[in-house]
């Protein structure tokens, strides 16, 4: 009853179901792989927002150093006087609503030990009517500061996902990237930057600040690995619940065929 399965659309099926299994297995698998830098992430972030404020220069050793990943978000300050002359922004950033696109407005720091600038990310302010246009900034503090906020490493393309396109207006840029803003000042500015969170003295009027980075939500990558393994067991079920339905109305089939193949008796007269 079950020499159907030697049929070339069984065979067709079967292998179907067996392709699938080892895909959602492995589909499962990445989706744990993300479940799991996603925790490494939160877990990057608390530890790095609740650390002790370290001096911007004692992480970050000088032009062109490449932030590494376990001192991205680590808290530290800086000393020193905005350099307003070489003040840009960052075009196509979203403020904290998420809804409403606009600048990031980034002022290099001149540190008061003389090691050269730091980038410092003061926030966000809208674009106006004219993004060609270079928008109204709330002014950086004159004189000495002392800034506290997040480490970040230079944006790129690769770890953005940013175009990085040429023919922008005066002082517009599509990332903030210490080398990019040394080759255009002619200064010596330290590899990555500061997200600003906090600053001594405290400006009259400053951008849109930068909220914290949420690092609380684990997202649903686990639920969807389980999911997918869930998927994984239900194929051979599957598969055995058509084989054995296949079978079941063959057998009738058959049986009504035999059925009427049952001569008629004639009745006695």
């Amino acid at each position: 009853m079950y020499r159907f399965l030697l049929s070339w659309r069984w065979a067709i099926t079967t292998l179907i179901a067996l392709l699938l299994i080892p895909a959602c297995i492995k589909l499962g698998f990445w989706q744990l792989h993300r479940h799991e830098a996603r925790v490494a992430r939160n877990n990057l972030i608390g530890q790095s927002l609740k650390a002790a404020p370290v001096a911007f220069d004692s992480l970050s050793t000088g032009p062109g150093f490449a932030v590494p990943t376990d001192l991205t978000w680590r808290t530290v300050t800086a000393t020193g006087e905005y350099d307003t002359a070489h003040e840009i922004v960052i075009r196509r950033r979203t403020a904290a609503d998420g809804s409403t696109i606009g600048f990031f407005v980034v002022t290099p720091l001149r540190l008061a030990d003389g090691r050269g600038e730091v980038l410092v990310n003061r926030g966000w302010v809208d674009s106006g009517p004219d993004a060609l246009q270079y928008p109204p900034v709330p002014a950086a503090p004159s004189g000495q500061v002392t800034v506290t906020g997040r480490l970040r490493a230079d944006e790129t393309h690769a770890s953005s996902g940013i175009p990085d396109r040429g023919g922008l207006p005066d002082r517009q840029f599509m990332l903030i990237n210490s080398e990019q803003q040394a080759k255009a000042d002619g200064t010596a500015v330290l590899g990555g930057y500061l997200e600003l969170a906090s600053s001594v003295p405290s400006p009259a009027a400053a951008p849109q600040a930068l909220p914290e980075p949420e690092h609380s939500d684990i997202g649903p990558h686990m639920a969807y690995a389980i999911q997918w393994w869930l998927f994984a067991a239900l194929v051979p079920v599957g598969l055995l619940i058509m084989i054995r339905r296949e079978a079941r109305d063959r057998r009738a089939g058959a049986a009504v065929a035999a059925l009427a193949a049952e001569p008629v008796a004639e009745p006695v007269p």
